[in-house]
């Protein structure tokens, strides 16, 4: 999980008291078709269970958690129900468009599977054999690393995003470096300018995350089909699926469909428009999608729609990682290959991947059954996020709608 640009928040975190997020600004709907909040919460409230009331009120608290100063959007997709759609305010889009940002992370992961499965390329094949001198120097060594270990983030590269020339255009440059669009390559080179954390194979497995990862699967993916990581990820998986509102700009900056902007004030006092930016524009973070796709999108993963059995099951397995907050189940999940697998409080799990961006946060989820998905998107007003806490009210959130019970 990576904060593209922690410290752009220069202001404090501004207090609001729950209250303030539950009164008549806050919307709700049936997501992007027609229909009223109340006909869900009657049609909820007949079956038992989550409502959109309970839904309203765990989007509150995520709110509350993000300083009160932030817009949420919440949905939840269930088998033979109505979809539930709440907002933190009446006039924000009911299905808004977002940079899914490190979500982007289980779409390349998806398109490498698939790859494995036709026999394409092989898990066990080394960065090196594929891609000989690009993983090299300062320690770093290609040939001890695998496919599985670039999706798994167990290679122990350095993280790009990480480096100090990096961070300076993200926080001290940004609006002279927002459209900036660094080829993979030359971001793979950045992060060869580092030692690794540690190498596969010396001593027990290690995890960490690293953006570094999931560009250099793409190119692997690249190099076994020829095509670019866009038109894999368009032509295997948002094509088939029909996720209309899903698409990948490159380096244009626009958001073409209704989205809420993204904002913080800065160090002046002056407002920051975060909206428009083509940083996020590679296979680690490169995805611009709505809840509802996100939703179809990792219920699609879960009932065997876009991976056959074999690679979905070797998807699930994990290994722990530790930059999450403990979920309410009270145990840690584990991270496979390019989605993290949580326990739920009712039993079984769920699978996940975050999205962290320019002041934009994402959350999809799905019950390992595929019945139920739920999609957080939010974003920032005035200031970046306190993460521990909004992932603390995520998860909670999450857990009470896939479950399908109130707090």
């Amino acid at each position: 999980m990576v904060a593209w640009a922690v410290a752009l928040a220069a202001s404090a975190l501004a207090a609001v008291p729950a209250t303030a997020t539950t009164g008549a600004g806050t919307g709700t709907g049936t997501g992007s078709g027609s229909g009223s909040g109340s006909r869900d919460a009657a049609h909820a409230g007949a079956g038992g269970g989550y409502t959109a009331g309970d839904l309203r009120r765990d989007l509150a608290a995520v709110r509350t958690a993000g300083g009160g100063q932030v817009n949420v959007v919440a949905r939840l997709d269930r088998t033979g129900q109505d979809p539930l759609v709440v907002r933190s305010g009446s006039t924000l889009p009911r299905d808004p468009e977002f940079r899914v940002a490190s979500t982007t992370k289980t779409f390349t992961a998806v398109v490498v599977l698939q790859l494995a499965a036709e026999k394409r390329l092989s898990l066990d094949d080394t960065v090196a054999h594929w891609l000989p001198g690009v993983v090299a120097g300062n320690g770093n060594d290609g040939s001890r690393i695998t496919l599985r270990d670039l999706l798994r983030q167990t290679s122990g590269l350095f993280d790009y995003v990480a480096d100090p020339e990096v961070q300076d255009k993200l926080v001290g440059h940004f609006e002279e470096n927002r459209y900036d669009d660094t080829p993979a390559s030359d971001l793979v080179a950045i992060a060869m300018r580092h030692a690794p954390l540690f190498t596969p194979g010396d001593g027990p497995r290690r995890w960490a995350y690293s953006n570094t990862n999931y560009l250099v699967a793409a190119m692997i993916a690249e190099k076994a089909t020829g095509q670019s990581w866009r038109e894999l990820v368009e032509h295997r998986v948002i094509a088939p699926l029909g996720l209309r509102h899903t698409y990948i700009p490159g380096a244009n900056p626009f958001l073409v469909g209704p989205h809420v902007p993204v904002t913080i004030d800065g160090p002046d006092g002056r407002r920051v428009d975060l909206t428009e930016e083509s940083f996020q524009h590679t296979a680690d973070s490169g995805v611009v999608s709505t809840p509802s796709d996100l939703n179809a999108f990792f219920r699609a993963l879960a009932t065997g729609r876009l991976l056959p059995a074999a690679q979905w099951r070797e998807m699930r397995e994990t290994v722990p990682y530790d930059d999450l907050p403990v979920p309410p189940a009270g145990r840690q999940g584990g991270y496979g290959l390019g989605v993290r697998v949580v326990p739920l409080t009712c039993g079984g799990v769920y699978y996940m991947h975050e999205g962290d961006g320019w002041g934009v946060y994402g959350r999809p989820a799905v019950s390992a059954d595929g019945r139920r998905a739920v999609t957080v998107s939010i974003t920032t007003t005035t200031a970046l996020v306190d993460q521990e806490r909004v992932d603390r009210a995520v998860e909670s959130l999450t857990d009470h709608a896939l479950c399908g019970r109130s707090a």
